[in-house]
């Protein structure tokens, strides 16, 4: 593979991510995913090549998934994670991604 080509589709998301990496655990906001990686929207900045663990709900909101990966590159808005191994629910043959989760479709909790 050259520079800048990918194995797999990438989709936009808007997921709310908690990450722990050595320097602690922290919330932020996935702004696109792809079966073997994710890019996170933050202000914080992480050492390339520096292992991380994610968990995020991916296809429901009640099912939160767990994968570990390393930090491959940081922008001035946020930083790329490449995983260990491809999140198979994101694998697709057709060139189509599933349906996943969207912050913006959670309902809104009423309280009385």
């Amino acid at each position: 593979m050259g520079n800048n080509q990918r194995q797999y589709p990438r989709r936009a998301a808007f997921i709310i991510a908690e990450y722990t990496l050595e320097e602690g655990t922290y919330r932020d906001v996935v702004k696109n995913i792809s079966a073997d990686g994710l890019f996170v929207r933050t202000w914080r900045k992480f050492v390339a090549e520096e292992s991380i663990s994610l968990k995020f709900p991916l296809f429901q909101f009640d099912n939160i998934i767990q994968v570990f990966g390393k930090v491959v590159r940081n922008d001035h808005d946020g930083f790329a994670v490449t995983f260990d191994e491809p999140i198979n629910g994101l694998v697709c043959k057709d060139g189509r991604l599933p349906e996943i989760v969207h912050e913006g479709d959670r309902s809104p909790r009423i309280s009385r």
